[in-house]
């Protein structure tokens, strides 16, 4: 069998060099014709997602208690909501569990969403109304089946970092063109939704 020429070895050991350095780093400073190595490195590399979060100032209240109700009654009341984005985002408001009654008070029940500056869960003064209403004088069962963030109102476009909205929340109890039995009729039913609002990256 013919030896390997000097230039075959080296072309072998080339080929060979960097298994060799993964398996037996120690061997190579025995070969007779040791591999020229080099390596660079660009560190630090690094992804992390944006984050959005989504807080109120209810401090686990609920809006409205409504007892006792009587016809024509009304209550308005606001809510502050603060965004905390690291990136642009979109708030939308949407209604979830409803309550109905079988006397159909949910729709005898209006409500007004409006949104805008000034004014707290605790209290709606220094409110001021920005843009047009996002629901007007609409029944509570409507609002009932406005239920995810693709359907919901008010389209906040959110830019990254803390931004805060108000949002006012009117109600009245509608008995217009309904007879005395109908009313007595809804004595003591009760209806209810609770009102949620969602950030959505864009």
């Amino acid at each position: 069998m013919n030896k390997p020429t000097r230039r075959t070895s080296a072309v072998l050991a080339a080929v060979v060099t960097p298994v060799a350095l993964i398996a037996t780093g120690a061997l190579i400073y025995g070969s007779s014709y040791a591999a020229f190595t080099g390596q660079t490195r660009n560190s630090g590399n690094e992804w992390a997602t944006g984050s959005v979060k989504l807080t109120d100032d209810d401090g686990g209240a609920a809006r409205f208690r409504v007892a006792n109700m009587l016809p024509d009654d009304t209550q308005t009341k606001c809510i502050s909501v603060t965004a905390d984005a690291s990136v642009p985002s979109t708030v939308k408001g949407y209604a979830i569990n409803p309550v109905t009654s079988t006397a159909g008070l949910e729709n005898k029940v209006k409500v007004t969403i409006s949104s805008g500056t000034g004014g707290s869960f605790a209290d709606c003064t220094g409110y001021t109304q920005v843009g047009p209403n996002h629901v007007t004088d609409a029944p509570l069962s409507a609002i009932a089946t406005v239920n995810t963030f693709e359907g919901g109102f008010g389209g906040w476009a959110v830019p990254a970092g803390v931004t805060a909205k108000t949002y006012q929340i009117s109600w009245r109890f509608d008995t217009s063109g309904m007879t005395q039995a109908q009313i007595d009729s809804m004595q003591g039913a009760k209806t209810g939704i609770d009102m949620q609002w969602e950030m959505q990256s864009n």
